[in-house]
């Protein structure tokens, strides 16, 4: 009877190259559109609850800090002007978003006062004026999320050098433990194996999404660092025969 059933089970389908790349990036793009509707929910939370006052100013003061980050690297493994490389990327990004679209003609279409609107015109301008501060923050943070997003782009390098250093230290390591007797411990292996993932993506989540200003620094370095080590771990405790 088990025999039978075994026989007509179905077969597990294996999904080709292609099919994993494109489901890899679909989340990949998922998580980025989640990280800008947070970053722009987080903005309008603040402006409604914890900086009333400053309205959309505040988000242009992010916009500024983020350009006077990036104006502190003056060169990079993938481009030569960091900074200009991410002022043309959240241009572009602005005007695919809202010009290509439509949205920014229809918002200056609403922000015109005529001497006699009709009477539809006249309340979609009225909803307009007191959503307004909340449209300009919300197209200034899309600014914001471009550069951030440019930011990590251009650390991917740092990660790449540290896991290179990490993963020939991890090498040396795992000789000389296999050559001088040493035991295997397959917990630490897999235990660091399930942070090398989360240790690439949090950088992601956390830097495009906090809604304050920060300097990349304090969030790319720490976790490059903490990759580089789980690498090195990772590489160090791998099973000592094949």
């Amino acid at each position: 009877m088990a025999e039978r059933t075994t026989a007509t089970r179905h077969p597990v389908e294996q999904r080709g190259f292609v099919s994993r790349s494109l489901e890899n990036l679909i989340k990949v793009a998922a998580l980025l559109v989640l990280s800008l509707v947070f970053s722009i929910a987080a903005e309008w939370t603040g402006m409604a609850v914890v900086w009333p006052d400053q309205g959309p100013r505040h988000s242009e003061a992010m916009l500024n800090a983020e350009l006077e980050h990036l104006g502190q690297f003056k060169k990079s493994l993938l481009t030569g002007a960091p900074a200009r490389f991410a002022r043309r990327t959240a241009n572009g990004f602005h005007e695919l978003m809202y010009r290509k679209t439509g949205i920014e003609t229809g918002l200056l279409w609403l922000a015109q006062r005529p001497a006699n609107p009709g009477w539809l015109r006249r309340k979609l301008i009225t909803a307009y004026r007191s959503i307004a501060d909340y449209i300009l923050a919300a197209m200034t943070i899309t600014q914001v999320f471009a550069m951030r997003l440019c930011v990590l782009l251009l650390s991917a390098p740092a990660y790449f050098l540290l896991g290179l250093v990490a993963f020939t230290d991890g090498l040396a390591e795992r000789d000389l433990r296999r050559w001088g007797g040493g035991r295997e411990s397959s917990f630490v292996y897999h235990w660091a194996m399930r942070g090398v993932a989360p240790a690439v993506v949090a950088p992601w989540v956390i830097y495009l999404a906090v809604p304050f200003s920060v300097h990349p620094n304090w969030v790319v370095l720490p976790f490059a660092v903490l990759f580089s080590l789980l690498v090195a771990v990772v590489t160090s405790t791998f099973k000592k025969y094949l």
